[in-house]
């Protein structure tokens, strides 16, 4: 008995095979996991209720994109990524990268493809 694991000393609790004290031990082991569980539940409820609502996008006063701005957006709807954006304006990545930031604020967008969008809509890239 001392070479076998604890699940084949336990045996299967669906066979008529298991004592009492099997029984027990494996009735006290689900116990003891459903503390377990009901104590991690209570913690990720109250965590669930400090969850931050989603806030859109700060708007920056109202402006209009640059014509730097556009140029980027045009050629994001071509489907360049940043780094050939900048290889084809002559501008670093990082450069890039802020001009994005600044339409995506500027235009209200949630994405680059919905930059685009919006973009198309106000007649701004064709």
């Amino acid at each position: 008995m001392g070479d076998q694991s604890p699940k084949e000393r336990l045996g299967s609790a669906d066979t008529s095979h298991v004592d009492a004290a099997q029984r027990n031990e494996i009735l006290s082991r689900y116990r003891e996991h459903t503390a377990r569980f009901e104590s991690v539940a209570a913690r990720r409820d109250q965590s669930v209720a400090e969850v931050i609502p989603f806030q859109p996008p700060v708007q920056e006063g109202g402006q209009d994109p640059t014509a730097r701005e556009i140029e980027v957006l045009q050629l994001i709807s071509d489907g360049l990524v940043n780094r050939e954006i900048g290889v084809r304006l002559y501008l670093s990545e990082e450069t890039v990268k802020s001009h994005v930031r600044h339409l995506l604020a500027k235009l209200q967008a949630r994405s680059r493809a919905h930059a685009v969008a919006v973009g198309f809509r106000r007649g701004l890239i064709d």
